[in-house]
């Protein structure tokens, strides 16, 4: 009989920074796992390391070329329109508030998201196996659940019901029970949305009302983006006491570890940015589209840039190829690795070097300079690359940001002084992962992509890793 499943994730977390709290003695939670006889290892994300992308990759097991999602903010060519998930307020309010909150509330899971894929809760849930989620965004399941703020559902056709676990809890907005939670926003405002998952948490296990859970805590990677990664140990140390309450509730952490399994990872890294740039700037005389006006016509390009990572869409008429587009990056110093396929081949430029890269029964074919995507510098960097550009929704054009820069967002912020993600540099994205408990000896791979942890916890379960998947569609892209 199997044990039951927590994948607790810590968004933004970095090994460099877990380990500094472990050495000071201020995560007990993660140090208890880890006395345990816990496993870890350093796992590696998915490009564009971002929020939106990484969950649906944990969500589902697989990259942005099956499950769909290119990034935190993109062109959907078949709705002639800016998706924006939330880089900021500001990037909200430019491309279309009502937009914008129907993209992340309900859009990424329920439209977006790529039929071909199997989230871990649709398979799980078919399954028999009771599911449980608190604000992880990538949540598509077999359970319907309508909103339960009073009189919004009345107002927003879009937000009447979405698909997803058994028991779901998202910001407050989805709720399948009444656990007392705080209000999300009011845990915002006092400063940790992770407050509202700990109490759900407590709540659903004095119930053990899962299966499987995922647990996920926020407030390490908010408070990064403003302090660093290395100025945020604060919030580290509430997210290790969220899982302190879920021992607690169990009544103690013998008790919790005898009845579950655990699974904790981040979804990316983080590093230190002090310059901000618009990326728009490469591209001096096309005429880009502006978010406000959202409208094609008379435009060449689109430019949704994010964080640490960028997308350029070429639209009908524009003058420039692809290649034409990434070579006027050559001398930018914000940018470092620029990715376009041309022909069957991806290409990835740096500094004016050039690699072409294709994936073949053999392994990866290779011509040009290995240099440009060197393993020490971009972990998994040649399958991350390639399953980014062979996503429907990318941009013709990806940009993979240098180590101190960030590309402004939408609505004109960024985090220079703090912190950021999104590239294919090491420090944005590798990850910690730690598992105590998982079933027949089952281990996490030597340096697991976080595309791994769909497929372990199915194995937990006796289940075989999600099934045969179509390339990621959405329609019209």
């Amino acid at each position: 009989m199997f044990r039951k499943l927590v994948l607790a994730v810590i968004d933004g977390l970095t090994p460099d920074a877990l380990d500094r709290g472990l050495e000071r003695g201020r995560l007990p939670a993660l140090r208890l796992l880890l006395d345990a006889g816990g496993q870890y290892v350093r796992g590696v994300s998915t490009f564009p390391s971002v929020t939106p992308v990484c969950l649906s990759a944990i969500a589902t097991g697989a990259g942005p070329d099956v499950h769909g999602i290119p990034h935190l903010a993109w062109y959907h060519r078949g709705e002639g329109r800016i998706v924006e998930y939330g880089s900021s307020l500001a990037a909200i309010r430019a491309t279309g508030l009502r937009g914008a909150l129907r993209d992340s509330v309900a859009g990424l899971s329920r439209d977006h998201l790529s039929p071909g894929a199997i989230t871990v809760f649709e398979q799980l849930g078919d399954a028999g196996l009771v599911t449980a989620a608190v604000n992880f965004t990538c949540y598509r399941g077999r359970h319907t659940h309508r909103i339960r703020l009073p009189g919004v559902a009345a107002r927003n056709r879009w937000y009447e019901s979405v698909d997803g676990p058994e028991r779901f809890f998202f910001f407050n907005l989805f709720e399948s029970d009444a656990t007392g939670a705080p209000l999300a926003v009011r845990s915002r405002a006092a400063g940790s949305v992770d407050a509202y998952a700990a109490a759900v948490g407590r709540w659903l296990i004095t119930r053990d009302g899962f299966d499987f859970l995922v647990y996920y805590l926020p407030d390490y990677d908010y408070a990064s983006h403003g302090a660093g990664p290395e100025g945020a140990g604060d919030a580290l140390e509430r997210a290790d006491s969220c899982l302190g309450r879920l021992f607690a509730a169990a009544g103690g952490p013998d008790e919790f570890l005898s009845r579950y399994a655990i699974i904790v990872s981040a979804d990316h890294g983080q590093m230190p940015v002090g310059h901000a740039v618009r990326l728009e700037r490469t591209f001096a005389g096309l005429r880009l589209l502006q978010p406000r006006r959202q409208r094609a016509g008379g435009a060449d390009l689109v430019v949704t840039a994010s964080n640490r990572a960028g997308m350029v869409y070429r639209l009908p008429g524009c003058p420039l190829a692809a290649r034409e587009l990434a070579e006027r990056l050559d001398r930018d110093p914000a940018a470092d690795v620029v990715l376009f396929l041309e022909g069957a081949a991806g290409v990835a430029r740096r500094g004016g070097a050039e690699l072409r890269f294709e994936p073949s029964p053999a392994g990866w074919l290779l011509e040009g300079s290995p240099e440009v995507l060197d393993p020490g510098r971009y972990p998994n960097g040649l399958e991350r690359a390639w399953r980014a550009l062979r996503c429907p929704a990318a941009g013709e054009v990806i940009v993979s940001a240098a180590e101190g820069y960030e590309f402004v967002d939408l609505g004109g912020r960024h985090h220079a002084g703090g912190g950021s993600h999104g590239s294919l540099l090491a420090g944005d994205s590798l990850v910690p992962v730690i598992q105590v408990g998982l079933a027949d000896g089952l281990q996490l791979p030597p340096a697991p992509s976080i595309t791994d942890l769909a497929p372990l916890v199915a194995g937990h379960f006796g289940l075989d890793a999600p099934g045969a998947r179509a390339p990621a569609a959405v329609a019209g892209v």
